[in-house]
């Protein structure tokens, strides 16, 4: 059987992205197939798109990496989930497409009343945020925490998790709107990064303990100007370049730790935890009206050339999604 599904020919900007016929896949054990209602666009997708970040091994090759959907069949194994089912998940790839196949153990039921974009926007950024804050950063109550680019899809769940946990946190963004964005969502304290030096800014204000930097580049030594002694930089981005000059004096004397994190590659078993917090720490706070969805546009699939150029200009607030089909 085929189905529908965004397809490349070779590596390129947001052009060379179309619409084509491709082999439906077929669960394997302990996998469900989804119907897809509405797909997450991410940075990685972009990079993918360029040929800068190929899928994990034995992953689809076709682009998104979360989705929201019914379930259409079951693999061998699988006990907890139905043909009927909505779902959410992130997947390794192939999100982009009408049937994508999912790992059991990263599906999360989507809650009554939650439309399928709302759903497709939280696996990644959440379970990033998940990952590198409370996983590698130790999320707790009072820690100073500063988030680069505060009002991306990942800033903007960072921020709520930050303050769900009670800890203090500071983002930069970009003009007025963003900055206001920020502020709404509950950050402590908003930068302007073209109008004011972060690190000259967060001095003043006592420095950060933790900083997730999906920025990179030169982001580096300013990163280490502003961060306390024992204080650790998670880097998962690197909008400004790949190279940058490290401060080794500072390094030592303040015993910083500089992290490299990326979640597509993790094992499965990793995944599954995150899906599991998602489930049970973040759905709840989200259906009580403690946490918000941040869809900031939703784009038909026939637009995924457009999805892409608004992502890559910066234009959103917040998540940007694809919809894929009916969110029947």
């Amino acid at each position: 059987m085929t189905m529908q599904a965004v397809l490349q020919t070779e590596p390129g900007g947001p052009e060379t992205l179309h619409l084509g016929q491709t082999s439906r896949p077929q669960p394997a054990a302990g996998q469900l197939l989804v119907k897809v209602a509405a797909a997450g666009i991410n940075r990685a997708d972009l990079a993918q798109r360029a040929g800068n970040y190929p899928p994990p091994p034995g992953e689809s090759n076709i682009l998104g990496m979360e989705i929201a959907g019914r379930v259409v069949e079951v693999g061998t194994g699988v006990t907890q989930f139905a043909v009927g089912d909505r779902v959410m998940g992130l997947v390794g790839g192939g999100g982009y497409a009408e049937y994508c196949l999912l790992q059991s153990q990263l599906a999360i039921p989507v809650p009554t009343g939650m439309d399928a974009v709302a759903a497709a926007s939280l696996p990644e950024a959440w379970m990033t945020t998940w990952f590198n804050l409370v996983d590698l950063g130790g999320l707790h109550a009072g820690q100073r925490v500063l988030i680069h680019a505060g009002a991306s899809g990942i800033g903007s769940a960072g921020i709520q998790l930050c303050k769900s946990f009670g800890a203090w946190v500071a983002v930069t963004a970009g003009g007025p709107e963003k900055c206001a964005y920020c502020r709404d969502l509950g950050a402590d304290m908003v930068i302007d990064y073209k109008q004011q030096d972060f690190a000259t800014e967060l001095k003043s204000a006592g420095g950060v303990d933790l900083i997730l930097d999906g920025v990179g580049g030169d982001y580096l030594p300013r990163n280490q100007a502003c961060l306390n002694a024992d204080g650790q930089i998670i880097l998962i981005g690197m909008l400004r370049g790949l190279s940058a000059e490290a401060n080794m004096g500072l390094l030592l004397i303040k015993r910083q730790t500089l992290r490299g994190s990326t979640l597509r590659p993790q094992p499965l078993a990793v995944k599954g935890r995150l899906a599991q917090a998602l489930r049970d720490h973040v759905l709840p706070l989200i259906q009580a009206g403690k946490l918000r969805v941040t869809v900031a546009r939703e784009f038909d699939w026939t637009q995924v050339a457009d999805a892409h150029r608004y992502v890559a200009a910066g234009h959103n607030l917040g998540k940007v999604i694809l919809r894929v089909g009916a969110d029947d």
